[in-house]
């Protein structure tokens, strides 16, 4: 392979929160990547799909609940394909115009991708990732009945919580070789895939939601990747983060990034994951690195100027 590959993991505010953001957002995360392209990089795309799906989610829902004889509950795993089809239909649009502009005549093609999930996964067991529309008292009772769970997030406020497994495989990974190893860009594995089980020789959707961090991550080892870049709302990681005594890193060993991890630098929700997804491609092979950084300082951050290596 002559060419460097890079796997992007895009966070929520390079893809907007409604859908006249998400338009403006994508065409901005367009000219990043047309940046690494034009630089000959075969690139990669994983993105988060928390508001966006959350949007589809309540929608679906309140359908639903307006016309149950016409209509019926979506799954969470279908609401999740929904999203990878909206924002990949957004963002390989916006890449595509953005290549043509540089003189660069290549598809970028999105992937609905199921990933695999262990049924036994420890996070069945404890769910912690909030979806779907907020509910008061009786709503949220409604929502048990029918088999969910169910917790109070805020005084009054409850909202469905369901599970992240540890992504084991991405069902569709043939393709997205075959894409890159053609020079073309893909998007794939959007919101962290579509939790799926295997039943026989059927796969099921899990109602769960994968952190698309770690996903990117097992998507870089497969793809045999040389950079995972992942992009956030901070420019770097830090200790201490929002204190008087914060301090920014430029860059960790692996050592160094684990450590961080038991004495519990990173919020387990947010930056803890990107640090975890990070680790995990860097230790799988040679010569790998692992960056966190905003999209606005992505470029720099490749070229080892800013953000937050890992290495």
């Amino acid at each position: 392979m002559s060419k460097k590959r890079m796997v992007i993991a895009l966070g929520h505010k390079d893809l907007g929160f409604t859908l006249p953001e998400q338009k403006a957002a994508v065409a901005r995360t367009a000219t990043m990547i047309g940046d690494f392209v034009e630089d000959g990089y075969q690139v990669a795309l994983v993105f988060s799909n928390a508001p966006q799906v959350g949007m589809i989610h309540t929608a679906m829902k309140n359908l639903t609940e307006s016309n149950p004889e016409q209509y019926v509950n979506t799954p969470l795993h279908v609401c999740s394909a929904m999203s990878q089809g909206m924002i990949g239909y957004d963002l390989q649009n916006a890449v595509g115009a953005d290549l043509v502009k540089r003189g660069i005549y290549k598809t970028a093609s999105t992937i609905i991708t199921q990933v695999m999930v262990d049924p036994y996964d420890e996070s069945f067991y404890n769910p912690i990732k909030c979806v779907g529309k907020l509910m008061n008292a009786e709503e949220a009772r409604k929502e048990e009945e029918n088999g969910n769970h169910v917790e109070m997030i805020s005084d009054g406020v409850f909202q469905r919580v369901v599970s992240s497994p540890t992504p084991k495989s991405i069902v569709e990974i043939d393709a997205i070789k075959a894409l890159l190893d053609a020079d073309q860009v893909v998007i794939a594995c959007g919101g962290g895939g579509i939790p799926v089980l295997r039943q026989g020789n059927n796969l099921k959707g899990a109602a769960a939601v994968i952190e698309k961090d770690r996903t990117a991550a097992l998507l870089a080892k497969d793809v045999d990747a040389d950079i995972l870049l992942i992009t956030t709302a901070v420019d770097h990681v830090s200790l201490n983060y929002g204190q008087a005594d914060e301090k920014a890193i430029e860059t960790m060993s692996i050592e160094d990034a684990k450590q961080y991890i038991r004495d519990g630098h990173f919020e387990f929700k947010s930056m803890q994951p990107k640090v975890e997804a990070g680790v995990d491609f860097v230790e799988s092979g040679k010569d790998r690195k692992a960056i966190i950084t905003s999209m606005e300082l992505a470029e720099k951050a490749v070229d080892g100027l800013a953000g937050t290596t890992i290495r």
